[in-house]
C-alpha cells in the first residue's frame, strides 16, 4: 500500500512542473483579449481569449488550471484565437452538485463552443483535458476540425500501474497534506470557493478511478488527429502507438511522395514526462504544424 507520504511526493511530482511553468512564463505571458463566463448546463464556466484567427479550444490537466498553459500561449495564438478554459471544479470555474465526468465535461465544451458562435474548432487538450478534448470529438463531431491530445489515453489501462495505485489512494484524505503543495497554492489563488479543495480531491478520484475504454468509438472517429507523447510518459508508449493505430495510422508505408501519410499523426518527444511535455519547447511547433498542415480531410 502507497503511504501518505509517498502519495504526496507523487502528486507533488505530478502538478510541480504545473507551477513551474507559470512561474517561468510570467516574463513572457500576453493579456487575454476577452475573459468571461459561459452558462451551460448549471456551470459558470470561466475563459480566455487570446489572439485571432483559426479558433483553438485549451483544456487543461486535473488539478489544474488555464494557467498552465501561460508559457505556450503566447506562440500558439501568434496566428490563431484561443480560447482556454477552465474545466468545472477547477481554476476560476465553481463546482456544482453533479460528478465530475469525461462526458459531461466535453458537454460543456461543446456548449461553450456554441455560446462563443464557433461552428466548427481545432481543440487541444493534455491529460484529463486530452480526456475531455477526445469526448468532445466523439460526441460532438460536427464541431471539432482537428484534435490535439497530449499525454492522452483511450482507456485506463494505458497508464502505468504505479499511476493508477497513486489514484486509487488519493482522495478528501490528504487534503490537508496536500495543502502544503504549490497545487493547493495556485487552487486557493483561483478558486471561487477555496473550502472546496477536499471536494475536488474526492471528485477527482471518483473519476480517476473508474474504468474506461473507449477503443471503438476511437476506431470510429473520424477527426484528423495528433498525439503527443513523452518518450518517458505516464502513459505506456505502445499504448500511445496502439491510439495511433486505432485511428487509422501506422497501416503502410507512407511514400515517396507522402501519399501514404495518415491524416494521423504521432510524435513522440524525447526527454519529456508526462509532467513536462505540456510545457515543453517542441510541443507548440510540433501542433502548429498540424494544425496549419493542408488536405487533412475526414474520413
Amino acid at each position: 500500500m502507497i503511504r501518505k507520504r509517498q502519495l504526496a511526493s507523487i502528486l507533488v511530482l505530478s502538478t510541480l512542473a504545473v507551477f513551474q511553468a507559470v512561474a517561468i512564463a510570467q516574463a513572457s505571458q500576453v493579456d487575454p483579449i476577452k475573459t468571461g463566463y459561459a452558462p451551460v448546463d448549471g456551470l459558470k464556466l470561466y475563459y480566455e481569449i487570446y489572439g485571432t484567427g483559426r479558433p483553438l479550444v485549451l483544456l487543461h490537466g486535473g488539478a489544474g488550471s488555464l494557467d498552465m498553459f501561460s508559457q505556450i500561449v503566447p506562440e500558439l495564438s501568434r496566428n490563431r484565437e484561443v480560447i482556454a478554459v477552465d474545466l468545472q471544479a477547477h481554476g476560476r470555474t465553481a463546482d456544482i452538485n453533479r460528478p465530475l465526468t469525461y462526458q459531461m465535461m466535453a458537454e460543456d465544451v461543446a456548449a461553450l463552443i456554441t455560446f462563443l458562435g464557433f461552428r466548427q474548432v481545432d481543440v487541444m487538450g493534455y491529460s484529463l483535458g486530452g480526456e475531455v478534448a477526445l469526448r468532445t470529438a466523439i460526441q460532438h463531431p460536427q464541431q471539432v476540425s482537428r484534435l490535439v491530445l497530449v499525454s492522452t489515453a483511450f482507456s485506463r489501462s494505458g497508464w502505468y500501474p504505479e499511476i493508477l495505485d497513486a489514484e486509487a489512494h488519493s482522495g478528501p484524505e490528504v487534503a490537508e497534506q496536500m495543502k502544503q503543495t504549490p497545487m493547493y497554492q495556485l487552487y486557493v489563488r483561483t478558486a471561487p470557493k477555496p473550502e472546496n479543495w477536499p471536494i475536488l480531491l474526492g471528485k477527482l478520484r471518483d473519476l480517476l478511478t473508474q474504468d474506461y475504454d473507449w477503443s471503438d468509438e476511437v476506431r470510429r472517429l473520424q477527426t484528423p488527429t495528433l498525439l503527443i507523447f513523452g518518450d518517458a510518459d505516464a502513459i505506456q508508449t505502445a499504448h500511445a502507438v496502439k491510439f495511433f493505430e486505432l485511428l487509422g495510422g501506422g497501416q503502410r508505408d507512407g511514400g515517396w511522395d507522402g501519399s501514404g501519410i495518415s491524416r494521423t499523426r504521432l510524435a513522440i518527444l524525447p526527454g519529456l514526462t508526462h509532467y513536462t511535455v505540456f510545457a515543453s519547447a517542441s510541443i507548440v511547433p510540433t501542433a502548429v504544424q498540424f494544425l496549419d498542415a493542408p488536405q487533412l480531410s475526414r474520413k
